[in-house]
């Protein structure tokens, strides 16, 4: 098993999920981040008054998938966030150990 982790634009965050829908990837989490890397930030002006915007929205999609799906939701995850400018994220995968589901004592797989 692995865990996938994306950081995505916000306004793509349903697209993602759908497409992750399609390849029966039922449990998510996401949370709402804030950072830089290239994009670095920029300056806004508010009330007449410059001041830097230096942490960028951002929405982070957490998901534990089997060894098989891996792939296919990584390239479901890039197609459908891909916008093709800066800012767009990035995806880390991380291996997984073991998964407990609290209510059944269900392990591995069949807990996911």
């Amino acid at each position: 098993m692995k865990k996938i982790e994306a950081i995505i634009k916000p306004f793509k965050l349903d697209d993602v999920r759908e497409a992750l829908t399609e390849l029966n990837i039922a449990g998510l989490t996401v949370t709402e981040v804030k950072g830089f890397g290239r994009q670095k930030g920029h300056t806004e002006i508010y009330r007449g008054a410059e001041y830097a915007v230096d942490f960028l929205p951002k929405v982070k999609i957490e998901l534990v998938v089997a060894d098989d799906l891996v792939e296919r939701a990584i390239e479901k995850i890039v197609e459908v966030a891909k916008t093709g400018k800066i800012g767009d994220g990035k995806i880390f995968v991380l291996p997984v150990e073991n998964v407990i589901r609290i209510r059944t004592g269900e392990e591995g797989e069949a807990a996911v």
